[in-house]
């Protein structure tokens, strides 16, 4: 379509816009060999776009709903054959983003690094965080640990990485 001067892309439906996200997992994983699940909630959008420049040239992210990517990976194996790909699917939940990449997946920026392995942990021990200017910020207070419990080595990694964090 044209308008004045301008060409303007017609709007997609919805499955139209399903159809280009199924292609686009498609194309992503039989391109790169590796593939990072990145759990995406309460994650900015200026965030997000600031890890995409990041990892520009070397991966590629890819955003979306659990049950969105979940009917991709199907659709994927289906095509393709591919049963590993199915793998995947009880790693995504909630906003997930999948990092696409051909080798190691090196981030140029410690500091970017440091919070998507803290987000991880946090997550894992289901205390809620966000990203805000650049900090992890818990939501809600969380008792880690009870007097008299065990501590669990997910418990201690954290509570290492965070003792490290405060004193570098």
């Amino acid at each position: 379509m044209i308008v004045g001067s301008k060409e303007i892309a017609p709007k997609l439906s919805k499955s139209d816009k399903k159809v280009a996200y199924d292609n686009k997992l498609c194309q992503f994983v039989d391109e790169y060999t590796q593939i990072l699940v990145v759990f995406a909630d309460n994650v900015g959008s200026t965030q997000l776009q600031n890890i995409r420049k990041g990892l520009r040239g070397d991966s590629v992210v890819l955003m979306g709903k659990d049950t969105m990517m979940k009917r991709s990976v199907r659709i994927h194996a289906e095509k393709t054959g591919n049963q590993a790909i199915l793998n995947l699917i009880p790693l995504l939940v909630g906003n997930v983003g999948l990092i696409f990449t051909k080798g190691d997946l090196r981030l140029p920026n410690t500091r970017l690094e440091h919070l998507l392995v803290l987000t991880s942990f946090f997550q894992v021990l289901n205390i809620p965080t966000k990203i805000n200017k650049g900090t992890v910020e818990i939501i809600t207070p969380v008792e880690l640990i009870k007097k008299g419990d065990k501590v669990g080595s997910s418990e201690a990694a954290l509570l290492a990485k965070l003792v490290r964090r405060c004193l570098t």
